[in-house]
């Protein structure tokens, strides 16, 4: 495994505890600002918006630096991002640390994931990504408890001081062991956006916002289902996280071993499984073991998508993937936000803490007919190519031997 790899996971576990850390945090801070706990909330919707924002913004902004580079300076600016948050005097200063880190996000993932994958051989591509997608997953697991945990201990400040220092450890990975990626030659943003007029392309985003939606719109609704349903005391949610960050751990390994060997079908198996375990997660999660064996199995079938719908942007954009990688990222988000709404209209209509479960199956379900329809035009558009390979050998034979 190339050390590279070590250094964007370095990088990927800082962002990915930044991200999420803060929901564990939020009343420490709206005490300590004097605001309100929703207040407090845009705090993480920020974070989310500068993310879908900022994948395409910074992936424009840079598509002339050299993607090393520009990998040393988004971690740069996460770095300052979180430090702004760590000695934010007013609420208001905090929320633009949580902007000016989140715009570092999607881009950081989408360069990553074109250089993780050129690091390797073709057959290891997914892998690869996955590698520098676990340092996403195990912040799940480890630096968000742990996170929260300094945080009510010593202070949030403190937390996001600990996040910043990540930063200046992931930059300095990136710079030692990274090696030179040149712009490659002759590719422009207009390549860059080409990459957009390719069904396939959209096919995957659209995959990604409604399998990575199904996910999130059971678990953004886990507190009170587990507490109000199956009967789990408040404090048992931050291990049930842990299980679920478990599982996004595994899925996302395993996603990345086998989408090398056959993508789609790693996609068709997760995205049903996924809907399956979705709908059956509204039965389950009546009963503490089985809910807490469902949770992690959403975990890891959510992330198994992955590393098979990065390479799938990667692949199908051909020689400009930069920019459809990175707003590939801020589609995962875009699905977190819309599954949450949509998880919350169905509560507020009164079907109960569990409905949100029904619509996480419904929209994985929807992906998964989206990965039979993406095989279905490939097949389509190489049909003529395999006729005209079949037919070559036979044009090229001389006469006499027809």
């Amino acid at each position: 495994m190339p050390l590279a790899l070590v250094a964007l996971a370095i990088g990927a576990f800082g962002i990915g505890t930044t991200e999420f850390v803060i929901m564990g945090l939020l009343p420490e801070v709206a005490g300590d600002f004097g605001v309100s706990i929703p207040t407090a909330g845009l705090l993480v919707t920020g974070y989310a918006l500068g993310v879908v924002f900022g994948a395409p913004l910074m992936t424009v902004v840079g598509a002339e630096t050299p993607r090393k580079r520009m990998l040393m300076l988004l971690m740069g600016l996460f770095t300052v991002g979180n430090l702004i948050s760590a000695l934010a005097p007013a609420f208001a200063v905090m929320l633009l640390g949580r902007v000016v880190a989140s715009l570092a996000h999607g881009a950081f993932f989408g360069i990553g994931s074109v250089v993780a994958a050129g690091l390797v051989a073709p057959g290891k591509k997914a892998g690869a990504i996955a590698m520098m997608f676990t340092g996403l997953t195990v912040a799940n697991v480890v630096g968000v408890p742990l996170g929260t945990f300094v945080g009510q201990s010593a202070g949030w400040r403190v937390t996001f001081g600990i996040v910043a220092a990540l930063g200046v450890i992931g930059l300095a990975g990136i710079a030692m062991l990274v090696p030179r990626t040149p712009k490659p030659e002759g590719v422009h943003l207009r390549q860059e956006l080409a990459a957009f007029k390719n069904a396939q392309v959209l096919l995957a985003m659209a995959m990604t916002v409604l399998g990575f939606g199904g996910v999130f719109a059971a678990i953004t609704y886990i507190a009170p289902m587990m507490t109000h349903v199956a009967g789990f005391a408040d404090g048992s949610v931050t291990w049930l996280l842990v299980l679920f960050g478990l599982g996004m751990v595994g899925g996302n390994l395993v996603g990345g071993r086998f989408a090398d060997r056959a993508l789609m079908p790693m996609l068709y198996v997760s995205l049903g499984a996924l809907a399956v375990v979705l709908a059956l997660f509204t039965l389950t999660a009546h009963h503490k073991i089985l809910a807490a064996a469902t949770i992690t199995l959403i975990g890891a079938l959510g992330f198994a998508t992955v590393p098979p719908l990065q390479k799938r942007i990667i692949d199908q954009a051909h020689r400009a993937p930069t920019l459809a990688s990175a707003v590939n990222i801020g589609a995962f988000n875009l699905g977190n936000a819309l599954s949450a709404w949509l998880g919350g209209l169905v509560i507020a209509a009164g079907l109960g803490y569990t409905a949100p479960n029904w619509v996480g199956a419904a929209l994985a379900a929807a992906a998964l007919l989206l990965a039979f329809l993406s095989a279905a035009l490939e097949r389509r558009d190489n049909a003529p190519n395999t006729a005209v390979a079949a037919s070559a050998p036979a044009e090229q034979q001389p006469v006499g031997h027809r």
